[in-house]
């Protein structure tokens, strides 16, 4: 881990650069696989013996709380993070369970002022079946 680089990052948006931070907010950027609080846990703790799910927990809220991360809400039994704040389209495939950038951009904006009211953030879902499944299914 270049920890000049991520701690230079985390003090960027006020945060103190500590050993979970600077390990969780690596693994993010380097996996763009949106993954669970519990699959960033399950990666890191290896390299950070002192890690727990709590501190997971708790270093994703601080990310959140200075949109260093944005939470993916598209599965409704877990949340999934992605460090692409950005806004971007989400694909959901109902069969495998991955989920996939979308590279179009996003209509709506934050801070556009929509109907008189003031849009804070976007997230776009796509649910359906990926590319890889659709082919597997084809395939047969």
């Amino acid at each position: 881990m270049d920890t000049k680089i991520y701690a230079a990052k985390l003090r960027n948006v006020k945060l103190i650069p500590t050993i979970p931070r600077m390990a969780v907010l690596e693994f993010l950027e380097k996996n763009r696989t949106h993954p669970t609080a519990g699959e960033i846990y399950s990666a890191v703790k290896d390299c950070t013996p002192s890690l727990t799910k709590a501190t997971v927990y708790n270093v994703l809220d601080a990310f959140k709380k200075v949109k260093t991360i944005q939470e993916l809400t598209i599965n409704r039994e877990v949340a999934r993070y992605d460090c692409n704040t950005d806004p971007h389209l989400h694909f959901f495939c109902r069969s495998c369970g991955n989920l996939h950038d979308i590279d179009l951009s996003c209509p709506i904006q934050p801070g556009e002022i929509l109907f008189g009211h003031r849009v804070e953030g976007v997230q776009i879902y796509l649910y359906g079946v990926c590319a890889q499944c659709n082919n597997q299914c084809n395939n047969k």
